[in-house]
């Protein structure tokens, strides 16, 4: 195994013995649960920027040099490709998302695979104490992890998978990230709201503007902070607001807009569906901390001396974005309650 802070500045040589730069990033192809390095970065003379194919050239690689299997004379610069990642300048030192474990955490390190003479693949970031330490100094690691060890209390590696990470800051638009792994927006809305509620304003808006309007709509209702919904809905226009008000149960809706100011509340009812307004402006009308304000204007009734298959039918036809139902309420003839169902 191999760390990225023990490659980052070795020299690279050419098949000639020639120093052409030192080591400044990897790229990795994202698309595989073990992702392979593709790309070598290295400062050239005059600190020029350059890239080559991995495969193609590197022949061999330890904690000190990388060596290259072609003269420079005989070398093509590449370029970073569209599903690429730089692990120092997109990963390291960045804020990602433990899928797993549900939580934000920073990476100091990035661990890889040695699967080969030349073949290296990356197996996780290193999100510890040790992976810092690393990075600060692999002498000040050693000596740390020693006197833990002598008192009793050794120092454990913190991996997490590449099959458990999920960049936050980043433009993911154009990078497929790893198929094999469960990424933000495939997490559930309570979840991904815990995430955003744990980043800083800027980080927050980025993961929030990264999800579509029916996650939005779902990590919106599952907030624990009225505050941070206000902030989150205050930064969309308002075409994009009243979409998202729209994707939410009509209870949560209302709860929302009735933290907004009036003229900004408005303009965003104005901009719904007249089903979905009418709903949110009937709850207005009760009183906050009043059982009408939370209670939901979607349910669904049958009356009361109809057939299961009957009910069954009703359920299949429910609009998509029906709330969950969780009872059926029962009616007479004259459309009054008689009783009720549970599912």
């Amino acid at each position: 195994m191999i760390y990225l802070s023990q490659l980052m500045g070795n020299p690279v040589l050419d098949s000639e013995g020639e120093k052409i730069g030192s080591v400044s990033d990897l790229g990795i192809a994202t698309g595989e649960v073990f992702p392979r390095i593709t790309s070598l970065a290295f400062m050239g003379p005059g600190r020029t920027p350059m890239m080559i194919s991995w495969r193609k050239y590197v022949d061999t690689y330890d904690e000190d040099v990388i060596r290259l299997k072609a003269p420079s004379t005989e070398i093509r610069f590449s370029y970073l490709q569209p599903n690429e990642v730089l692990l120092a300048r997109d990963i390291l030192n960045k804020q990602i998302v433990d899928t797993r474990g549900i939580r934000v955490v920073r990476v100091n390190d990035l661990k890889l695979s040695d699967t080969s003479s030349t073949q290296l693949r990356l197996l996780g970031a290193e999100v510890g104490a040790r992976g810092l330490l690393r990075s600060l100094s692999p002498q000040l690691e050693h000596l740390v992890t020693r006197i833990a060890r002598a008192m009793g209390h050794p120092m454990q590696e913190r991996i997490i998978a590449w099959s458990y990470m999920d960049l936050v800051e980043r433009d993911l638009s154009n990078v497929k990230l790893s198929v094999s792994h469960k990424t933000l927006d495939e997490l559930h809305p309570a979840d991904v709201a815990d995430i955003i509620e744990r980043l800083d304003s800027r980080l927050r808006s980025q993961v929030f503007a990264q999800l579509d309007d029916e996650q939005r709509a779902g990590a919106m209702a599952e907030f624990n902070d009225d505050a941070m919904a206000v902030e989150l809905i205050g930064g969309l226009n308002e075409k994009e607001a009243s979409r998202i008000l729209s994707e939410m149960d009509p209870d949560d809706a209302a709860e929302l807009v009735s933290e907004l100011s009036y003229d900004r509340a408005e303009k965003l009812l104005r901009l719904m569906g007249v089903k979905e307004q009418r709903a949110i402006r009937q709850l207005l009308g009760y009183r906050e901390y009043t059982a009408g304000r939370i209670m939901t204007s979607e349910a669904l009734s049958v009356p009361e001396d109809q057939t299961v298959a009957y009910a069954f039918d009703r359920l299949r036809n429910l609009d998509e974005d029906f709330e969950t139902v969780r009872y059926l309420y029962l009616t007479d003839e004259d459309g009054r309650l008689s009783g009720t169902v549970s599912l």
